[in-house]
């Protein structure tokens, strides 16, 4: 959920004012899905979790309640501006400054390790994940969600008119874009393998996506008014068709869906 190598292009840069409505969208959105699989691995009082990546303090403050004043949540970031709440808030959340491709992992080891729509944008995923795997207490679970846009590439995928088709070329114009700064399209279908060949056990995965909710609407807007510059520069879309298209989103008539987040989890062998 969160900027990843900003000062290297991030596309989806935190300090730009829609990064908060974006967080805010993906939280309604995604939240119960992340927490869903954190209460089935059976996440309680007194353990330890590393938030990776942690973007705004949903996350963090929901893990907290989870582990209680015995346990520990350090969510770390690269920009924490918008995860400096969740501290402040008194619940026993620590946030650190933190590049998880190129910092070592917080001191001691984790019950829980997670980070969702994080990878997919870092550039050495594998040390990143490297790092993450080898946070884990024995019998840890590490739990990575990330999209694949191209399992589901369109904005509507029940394309009715033009007002659909439009939308369609543009989140087009946003996965090129992606694909121009490094990200994998394809990273949350590889989640599975690559937490096998990480050498973790009891791997399982499964992957949702909303066909249509107004947090769809909030998220949609705010992430093309970040990505304007860019799809005008590159020829992507004119002024005129970015226009329509959010005022086509404000009337609230079209059905918009995400990217298949897929949720995969190992655990540590017990050693």
């Amino acid at each position: 959920m969160a900027t990843h190598e900003t000062d290297r292009g991030y596309l989806l840069d935190n300090r730009q004012q829609e990064a908060g409505e974006r967080f805010r969208a993906l939280s309604e959105l995604f939240d119960p899905v992340t927490l869903r699989h954190v209460d089935e691995a059976g996440l309680t009082a007194g353990m330890r979790c590393w938030e990776v990546g942690a973007g705004g303090p949903s996350l963090p403050l929901a893990l907290a309640e989870r582990t209680g004043t015995r346990g520990e949540v350090i969510a770390t970031d690269i920009d924490v501006s918008w995860t400096a709440e969740a501290e402040a808030s008194g619940a026993a959340v620590r946030v650190l400054r933190h590049d998880v491709a190129a910092d070592p992992p917080p001191s001691g080891a984790f019950d829980l390790v997670h980070a969702r729509l994080v990878l997919g944008h870092v550039t050495d995923r594998a040390e990143a994940l490297r790092r993450m795997t080898g946070a884990l207490k024995p019998g840890g679970l590490l739990l990575l969600e990330e999209a694949d846009p191209a399992l589901q590439p369109l904005l509507c995928p029940a394309e009715r008119g033009p007002e659909e088709q439009l939308a369609n070329r543009l989140r087009n114009g946003f996965r090129s874009l992606m694909a121009d700064r490094g990200v994998d399209l394809a990273y949350g279908r590889k989640l599975p393998g690559l937490l096998r060949d990480a050498g973790l056990e009891d791997v399982r995965a499964d992957a949702y996506f909303p066909i249509t909710s107004p947090a769809c609407a909030v998220l949609e807007d705010a992430t093309v008014r970040q990505i304007r510059a860019g799809l005008v520069d590159k020829g992507l879309a004119t002024d005129e068709e970015i226009d329509r298209h959010l005022a086509n989103v404000a009337a609230g008539n079209l059905d918009l869906a995400t990217a298949p987040l897929v949720s995969a989890s190992g655990r540590a062998p017990l050693r």
